[in-house]
């Protein structure tokens, strides 16, 4: 990938489009939004191939972030990030700890920050 600057920011050419970034985020998304939905979309896709593996498809999953908590003292840094699944479907309850412990394990981007950012998942199933 290639970023460009840009009057407000840098701007990236991606297979479905341009994509701006800035610290206004009038003019892109912020990079920490973009941390954030790495997390949380990377999360979302790896919970839905397990449930797909264990023989339990949603038919439907939302994954909310509920919080994020940056550090002001550390230059904002991103500290935690609290998602919640919302799964639609006919699921296992009792497999669901198993279901999250593969996700967590699974999901590169919230590997690749564990240690540094604080990653809590919740889960609700509604059928």
């Amino acid at each position: 990938m290639k970023f460009s600057m840009t009057e407000n920011g840098f701007q990236t050419e991606t297979q479905f489009g341009s994509l701006d970034i800035s610290a206004n985020d009038e003019y892109g998304f912020r990079p920490y939004q973009l941390m954030v939905s790495s997390v949380a979309v990377c999360s979302g896709g790896v919970l839905r191939k397990v449930l797909d593996k264990m023989r339990m498809p949603a038919e439907d999953i939302t994954v909310e972030v509920k919080d994020v908590y940056r550090n002001p003292d550390e230059a904002s840094r991103i500290e935690r990030i609290e998602l919640h699944f919302l799964i639609k479907g006919d699921i296992n309850e009792a497999k669901m700890p198993r279901v999250m412990e593969l996700t967590r394990k699974n999901c590169s981007m919230v590997r690749s920050v564990e240690g540094s950012i604080e990653v809590k998942e919740t889960y609700e199933i509604i059928h």
